[in-house]
């Protein structure tokens, strides 16, 4: 609708302007009206050719007709995306059209005696005149079309933020969701670690004690004081790590208020939880290599011929070092207790110079049908568990059976 009223009304003044220069050229006012109306229809297509449209304006401006087309067309053509040269080749093409144009006119009107100014009046008319109808629309174009390519630009950069956005959002739910599984499998881990020992030993002494319980109650009394304080073990260690999971969920809320900052925190968060829970963790009281005498202690109690060496220099070693030793330990004395009740078994654990090292071997057991003789369930996940820990600090970690009919789990984690 812009562009038909422009062009009605650039058609309309050079109709207009058609008829004296009908009359100047000697030819017939109807030609003369329908060239003006031809030639100032073609702003109708500004947009699509507006070289066009200057072209046909720098060609009438002899006839003196096309000042809306030109100012239009100057416009149109500066807003455009084109080459600052040709921009600058035709506006500087108009200027000196009508500045020439300007110049003869007025000489002309001048020596018709119509003007009684000095000479001086020629350059300054002509500069002005053309000056004022080429340079606002020059420069208004310009302006125009640098603000259209800004907004397009940041209107672009808005949408590439967005799909930015978006994907990190899509990354953001994935490692939350890495995170969580990671956090399923340890508190799995840490579960089974904590109760599977404690309650294997309170199962075989359980079965030690309906076995003695008539025959020698002294030992009976001693069994159950025994499955006792390994309930109580049991129950601490739960305790313990059931307030550690607590804590690191109470750590890791935040409350969601703006929509942008809550993405990347969320996807910190869960991406840290697994690590907040294992710092805190060690930040606890957890097993040690202090312990270990007690822990084999404890599966001797239970009727289990256990033999424990210590090779090298006792010494300190970070918490989740110490605890991963000790679960390798205690997990593979479980496993004694479920598949191999009775059997004799030898803890080694071997303190080097840039790591530690652990082994605990079993023979056969005496009897084929005592290994299930206490009726312990196995849920298959303590060899992967074992493997899991030592793994993640970087260790090597190999089980089997030997060619005795035993069965063997070695682990080497580095010190540091």
């Amino acid at each position: 609708m812009l562009d038909g009223g422009l062009a009605l009304l650039s058609a309309a003044e050079c109709a207009a302007e058609g008829v004296p220069f009908a009359r100047e050229a000697g030819i017939p006012v109807s030609v003369g009206v329908l060239f003006g109306l031809i030639a100032g229809a073609v702003l109708l297509v500004r947009r699509k050719w507006p070289i066009a449209v200057v072209l046909v304006a720098i060609a009438v401006t002899p006839a003196e007709m096309g000042f809306l087309m030109g100012v239009v067309g100057l416009y149109t053509l500066a807003s455009c995306e084109l080459p600052r040269r040709v921009i600058g080749a035709l506006s500087g093409m108009s200027l000196l059209g009508t500045a020439v144009v300007t110049f003869v006119r007025v000489r002309q009107d001048m020596a018709r005696g119509d003007l009684t100014l000095g000479d001086w009046f020629l350059p300054f008319a002509a500069v002005t005149t053309s000056l004022g109808l080429t340079a606002p629309p020059v420069l208004l174009g310009l302006y125009v079309g640098a603000r259209r390519r800004l907004m397009e630009s940041l209107r672009e950069r808005a949408d590439s933020l967005e799909r930015e956005l978006q994907l990190l959002a899509e990354r953001a739910e994935e490692r939350a969701e890495w995170a969580r599984n990671e956090e399923r499998t340890r508190i799995a881990r840490e579960m089974h670690d904590v109760v599977a020992h404690r309650v294997s030993l309170m199962v075989v002494h359980a079965a030690a004690l309906q076995a003695v319980a008539r025959k020698d109650p002294e030992k009976a009394v001693r069994n159950a004081a025994l499955v006792g304080d390994m309930g109580r073990q049991a129950l601490t260690e739960l305790r313990e790590m059931l307030g550690v999971l607590r804590a690191g969920g109470d750590a890791v809320r935040r409350p969601s208020g703006v929509p942008l900052a809550a993405v990347g925190e969320a996807a910190e968060a869960a991406a840290s939880r697994a690590a907040q829970s294992r710092a805190a963790a060690e930040a606890g009281e957890g097993p040690c290599l202090s312990e270990l005498e007690e822990l084999v202690g404890q599966s001797a109690a239970a009727g289990m011929v256990v033999d424990l060496s210590v090779e090298g220099e006792v010494r300190s070693y970070p918490a989740e070092v110490e605890q991963t030793a000790y679960r390798v330990v205690q997990e593979a004395l479980t496993n004694v207790h479920k598949h191999a009740a009775g059997a004799k078994t030898y803890v080694r654990l071997a303190h080097r110079v840039s790591e530690i090292a652990m082994q605990v071997e079993n023979e056969p057991p005496p009897e084929p049908a005592s290994a299930s003789a206490a009726g312990l369930p196995s849920g298959g996940n303590g060899l992967v568990g074992m493997r899991e820990r030592v793994v993640a600090l970087g260790g090597v970690f190999v089980s089997g059976p030997t060619d005795a009919g035993g069965f063997r789990v070695s682990a080497v984690i580095p010190a540091a």
